[in-house]
């Protein structure tokens, strides 16, 4: 039995199993590739999409770099259109400025030259009122001239006719031939008249064509006379007053401190004030009284507040405040014997400090009345 089992064993066939598990890995293999294939046509596809999406995207992406270079060209023209416009609007300002600065130097100097032309157009009506005249006259002494001329030849014609007369006539011929020579005479003296007359009215032509550039040198002559009476009245007012700190000479004007004229808050005048305001009223009657009629001038009276704002019912705000003090000066002058066309009153506020301190000190020499001797 031992021994018929080993051979028994020996003979087992093995093949068939081994044959049906190579079969069943060749299947497997073969479905393993198929599912590979099917996987590699869907990954083909997969990856044939996404390069066309790629190159979509390479395409789109070339055209946002072509779009961001011409936005960046466009950016960097702006950008240099905008600093050209700055510097054209920066250089559009200063011309603006030195426009102003010349207009109102044009329309101070228009003005002026207005005055002028006005003057002149007067002394030029009186010389063509003069020219008129002399031409009146000269045509009565054309007419005056063709008369003589006339009778010279009728005188002349009567003589002719009359030499073979007798003694008497011959007197009467000499008596004509004395007469034609008085004609003669006056004939020269007529004619001495015209071109004496012609000379005066070339004269004239060039006296007119002269007048500007003499009105130019008399108003400048005016000016500075007026600047002389301006010294003195300042000289004078300086003596009137006293070398008092709170009155002093700033430029062209005088200066009087609010505190010498007014109470606090108010536009009346005080005692003290008045007193001071005598004393520049007679001054000022002496010496303008010197100044001659043609010079036009003007006594501005201009009043200043400080920067603290005030708000009562009489003054609402500090305008009514300095043109109110103004307003009293002037008519304390007008009361004391100035006439009230050489006066003029204005407010300022507190837009024309003299100083820029915001303390008690820098107050105090702001709150002022300003007198100024000028032209009109």
């Amino acid at each position: 039995m031992r021994g018929g089992n080993r051979r028994h064993v020996r003979t087992i066939d093995v093949w068939p199993g081994f044959v049906d598990a190579l079969a069943t890995l060749v299947i497997a293999v073969v479905f393993v590739m198929m599912v590979f294939a099917v996987f590699q046509f869907y990954l083909k596809d997969v990856i044939a999409g996404r390069d066309d999406q790629l190159a979509r995207a390479s395409s789109q992406l070339a055209e946002l770099a072509s779009t961001l270079a011409m936005e960046r060209r466009e950016a960097r023209d702006l950008n240099q259109r905008f600093q050209a416009l700055v510097a054209e609007m920066q250089a559009t300002l200063a011309e603006r400025e030195r426009l102003r600065g010349e207009a109102e130097a044009a329309t101070a100097l228009s003005a002026q030259r207005a005055k002028e032309l006005e003057d002149a157009n007067k002394t030029i009506e009186t010389d063509r009122a003069k020219f008129e005249v002399q031409l009146r006259e000269l045509e009565a002494l054309a007419a005056m001239r063709l008369e003589m001329e006339r009778r010279l030849a009728a005188a002349e014609a009567t003589a002719t006719s009359e030499r073979q007369l007798s003694t008497q006539a011959q007197a009467q011929v000499a008596l004509l031939n004395r007469q034609t020579v008085e004609l003669r005479e006056q004939l020269r003296r007529i004619e001495a008249l015209l071109a004496e007359s012609e000379k005066k009215s070339a004269e004239s032509q060039a006296q007119i064509a002269d007048l500007g550039r003499r009105l130019n040198l008399a108003l400048a002559g005016r000016l500075e006379e007026l600047s002389r009476f301006r010294s003195e009245f300042f000289g004078r007012l300086r003596q009137a007053l006293g070398d008092r700190a709170e009155v002093r000479i700033v430029g062209d004007r005088f200066v009087f401190q609010s505190e010498v004229l007014f109470a606090s808050g108010a536009a009346t005048i005080e005692l003290d004030g008045g007193r001071q305001l005598q004393r520049l009223a007679e001054v000022l009657r002496e010496v303008t009284g010197r100044i001659p009629k043609d010079i036009d001038w003007v006594l501005q009276i201009t009043g200043h507040t400080d920067r603290r704002p005030i708000a009562t019912r009489e003054f609402p705000s500090n305008w009514e405040l300095s043109s109110a003090r103004a307003i009293s000066v002037v008519r304390f002058l007008m009361a004391n014997g100035l006439p009230a066309e050489r006066l003029q009153a204005a407010g300022m506020a507190e837009f024309q400090p003299i100083d820029e301190r915001d303390d008690e000190v820098g107050w105090r020499r702001n709150r002022r009345i300003e007198l100024r001797l000028t032209n009109r």
